[in-house]
């Protein structure tokens, strides 16, 4: 410990850890482990030669899905019923357990899919700014709709929108957490946040007048992003026109640039926590401000990815690149094109595709 303490802290070559304010929890942060040699798992390229439409995709226009539903030949954003729900309006109530090891509540809700284009071959980074407008605008739409009677709406970008009678463990976390910072240092926390975030611009990849998309400070996954408002709002409907159209153009931006990290369409999960509705609407929510995650599982290439095992699930989460390493390269792609596909269809295999450079960040993995 004693020499240990007369070494100067670099957090790119000592570990540390990291608080998650949103979570009230630790990340383990050991950017040192980038420089062992890949030994782990490797996935098969991702598929590049995705048909703009396949009848036996259930989701396309024109489509039968599993229940017999005939999808109709729609050309904007579609929504439907989720065929197989995880959660049903009707389901009947378990009863209560007493005794505190075996505890079970009734749970219910509404499953929703939303295709955001009817081509298959387009992604949302490919569509159009008035495409995507269209998308946020539904979003907007279902959480209104929904949350005037359920406490919970989550909207993904993964074609799901469960709406339940309960909140969530993530909400639920966060909401104990905002409203504990509120309480103690008088301003809620993600507004605070994202004004020194672009202050520092240290972990800021993407912004514009009204939003910023930041790596955070604490994030767990190796390309992880947090988008954020600068005013504070509550709830997506709440989001002016003007608002709306700026969102539109940052996730395309910020998509884009993941796109051209390692030239692929990139995967991720994402999805918007906004304040709690249904009852939650006529209490003080001023502890919330809206935000979006996102979830990307690549570590270091396009067929390398990142997973929850051992540590991770047994003790805690940890990564292996500080944030600042992931920002400052994810800033610098573009944003105007994706390299991986253009709206026309091509891919970097196609010899009439634009010219691509490799990543900066796939550069600075692979030192």
């Amino acid at each position: 410990m004693d020499s240990a303490n007369t070494l100067e802290f670099d957090p790119k070559e000592h570990q540390h850890l990291r608080y998650n304010p949103l979570r009230d929890s630790w990340v383990l942060v050991s950017a040192h482990r980038m420089k062992r040699p890949w030994q782990g798992q490797v996935e098969k390229p991702p598929e590049d030669d995705i048909p703009r439409h396949d009848p036996s995709n259930p989701l396309c226009p024109g489509s039968t899905r599993a229940n017999g539903e005939v999808n109709p030949d729609y050309d904007s954003t579609f929504l439907f019923e989720n065929d197989f729900p995880a959660l049903q309006q009707d389901a009947p109530d378990p009863g209560s357990e007493h005794h505190p090891l075996f505890q079970t509540k009734a749970a219910r809700g509404v499953c929703k899919v939303m295709c955001f284009h009817p081509w298959s071959d387009v992604t949302l980074p490919l569509m159009q700014l008035n495409e995507v407008r269209k998308v946020v605008d539904k979003w907007a739409d279902l959480i209104e709709e929904l949350g005037a009677s359920y406490p919970w709406v989550q909207v993904t970008e993964g074609q799901r929108v469960w709406a339940s009678s309960f909140l969530p463990n993530e909400p639920g976390l966060a909401e104990r957490s905002q409203r504990d910072f509120l309480q103690k240092h008088g301003e809620p926390m993600l507004v605070q946040y994202a004004r020194l975030e672009a202050q520092r611009k240290e972990r800021v990849v993407v912004d514009n007048d009204d939003w910023l998309a930041v790596v955070p400070y604490w994030a767990t996954w190796p390309f992880q992003t947090l988008l954020l408002p600068r005013r504070h709002v509550l709830r997506l409907p709440d989001l002016t026109a003007q608002e709306r159209d700026s969102l539109a153009s940052i996730m395309k931006r910020l998509l884009t640039k993941y796109d051209n990290l390692f030239e692929i369409s990139f995967p991720y999960s994402m999805g918007w926590h906004g304040a709690p509705t249904g009852s939650y609407l006529t209490e003080d929510m001023s502890h919330w401000q809206l935000h979006a995650h996102y979830y990307p599982p690549l570590l270091r290439s396009a067929t390398v990815r990142k997973f929850m095992v051992g540590y991770e699930m047994l003790a805690q989460e940890q990564r292996d690149l500080t944030p600042e390493q992931v920002g400052g390269p994810l800033t610098e792609e573009g944003e105007e094109t994706s390299r991986c596909q253009t709206a026309e269809g091509f891919s970097p295999a196609d010899p009439a595709a634009p010219a691509a450079a490799p990543g900066s960040l796939l550069l600075l993995m692979t030192q």
